[in-house]
């Protein structure tokens, strides 16, 4: 009998729980995770690791952009940035160039702020 891993089962646990906008909250904090192994991988010249990181990454984007609500102009800036976002992500990936990396998770750290502040103050008016 095989026994899954305790924090694994918390995480989808929290998953299937959530609300849309902590599930949102968890996409960028995952985007943020996924960057940053793939800049250590990169950094121990582990390409093949490197890669993968970035393809999750990247998956995260991509998730980001069709959960986006048409019709709203947030939503617009949001795709245009989330689209510049992935095209840096696959430059990083095919140059190898941290730099790039860094500056990606520049973005989705300010994007993660933001959200949860917007949550906390969501939470304060309700």
């Amino acid at each position: 009998m095989a026994f899954s891993n305790p924090y694994q089962t918390y995480q989808k646990q929290a998953v299937i729980t959530s609300k849309p906008e902590e599930l949102t909250y968890l996409l960028y904090q995952g985007m943020i995770k996924f960057i940053r192994l793939s800049k250590m991988a990169l950094q121990n010249n582990n390409l093949e690791e490197s890669h993968g990181y970035n393809l999750r990454a990247q998956d995260i984007v991509s998730e980001l952009m069709v959960s986006l609500k048409k019709g709203y102009s947030i939503s617009d800036s949001l795709l245009s940035l989330y689209d510049f976002m992935k095209s840096r992500l696959i430059e990083a990936n095919i140059s190898k160039k941290i730099e790039i990396l860094e500056e990606v998770e520049g973005y989705a750290l300010e994007l993660s702020e933001t959200w949860s502040t917007a949550m906390k103050l969501n939470k304060t008016k309700n």
